[in-house]
């Protein structure tokens, strides 16, 4: 009888630490440690979306832990933004560092948002020689040329990385092409603001918000561009490679926004706009966690190759450039000083067809 009764006992023991072992192992993996380079731009707002208490969903994967402040003296907005934003941020539990490798020291995933894009090459060296997955904010670069080191290099260590603008994740431009209303997208005429900063060519500083849904919604294959500009406005109208014409007016005087207006073989549909930041962060902590990025480096550098050979045709007057010549003088550019390039290397991203 005091055997069983020990067997019973044992028994219900077991079945204890098996139901505590089986509950840890259902508790959710703790959230990501990020931590951001560059407090003069999106810092505070995607901080406190991503820091919320009562964040669901992937949202509550990802907490920011630490930041590395930057900036650039001869942007003033850099210097205005962050002058307001480091005292908020701390505010928010967020450890403010001296160096980027203190801050790499910290966490597990990097968020480089520095405003200036001339920035963000030197300050993903250190994050790519470390092996942390980063996301860049936009631009990715103040250069085509810049732009495919970037990616080389991510490519060198074996690191995932991606940069996108927040327009490409709303709700009318990622479903867009699924609206039976359209059927297949003949064409598009992309509309947004497009101010200037004397350091960056014409539409990497803020054309590059509207450039990102156009091919988002165009898809890649674009052949060559043909810029007009005024003091006021651009307009860069594209050939694909298929016949088909997207176009981009980039916004500085009178009404600014942000939409599309998208012609296909059955209809045309109103697109675009801007859903908030939440939709791209969304992506980024997706990103983080698998390893994938849901923009392709071969899609970002053709994108950075319009905005390059848009900025060309506008100082020839309004001739067509080519991405082709675009990409060839950066790859010239970007190898000057470094080993010779091969076909394999990630920045070679025009196919024969789109090079013609």
């Amino acid at each position: 009888m005091r055997l069983h009764w020990i067997c019973a006992s044992m028994l219900v023991v077991s079945s204890i630490f098996a139901f505590a072992a089986a509950g840890r192992a259902d508790e959710p993996a703790a959230p990501l440690k990020a931590g951001i380079i560059g407090l003069d731009a999106h810092a505070l707002p995607w901080t406190r979306i991503i820091n919320n208490p009562r964040a669901t969903g992937e949202l509550a994967d990802m907490v920011v832990v630490a930041g590395y402040p930057g900036g650039s003296p001869d942007i003033p907005k850099s210097m205005e933004l962050l002058d307001k934003n480091v005292g908020p941020l701390r505010g928010m539990g967020v450890q403010i560092v001296n160096s980027i490798d203190e801050l790499l020291d910290k966490v597990d995933v990097v968020l480089i948002l520095s405003i200036d894009g001339r920035a963000h090459l030197e300050q993903a060296k250190p994050v790519f020689a470390a092996g942390k997955p980063v996301f860049i904010d936009k631009p990715i670069a103040a250069s085509l040329a810049d732009a495919i080191k970037v990616f080389r290099l991510a490519e060198e260590h074996n690191v995932p990385c991606f940069t996108s603008s927040s327009l490409r994740f709303a709700k009318r431009t990622i479903g867009i092409r699924d609206d039976p209303r359209l059927g297949d997208v003949r064409g598009c005429d992309q509309y947004s603001p497009c101010s200037l900063e004397p350091h960056h060519p014409t539409f990497f500083w803020y054309g590059v918000h509207g450039m990102e849904p156009l091919f988002t919604i165009m898809g890649r294959g674009c052949r060559s561009v043909t810029c007009v500009h005024t003091e006021g406005t651009d307009v860069v109208v594209g050939v694909w490679k298929d016949g088909r014409i997207g176009t981009f007016r980039g916004i500085r005087d009178g009404q600014r926004g942000y939409g599309s207006t998208v012609f296909g073989s059955k209809g045309i549909v109103s697109g675009g706009g801007f859903d908030g930041y939440e939709p791209l962060i969304v992506e980024i902590i997706k990103f983080f966690k698998t390893g994938k990025p849901p923009v392709t480096a071969e899609e970002t550098l053709e994108i950075f190759a319009f905005m390059e050979a848009a900025d060309d045709s506008r100082r020839r007057g309004g001739c067509p450039v080519t991405l082709e010549s675009v990409m060839k003088n950066a790859r010239q550019a970007g190898s000057a000083a470094e080993p010779p390039v091969t076909r394999n290397e990630v920045f070679e991203t025009m196919s024969p067809s789109m090079t013609r």
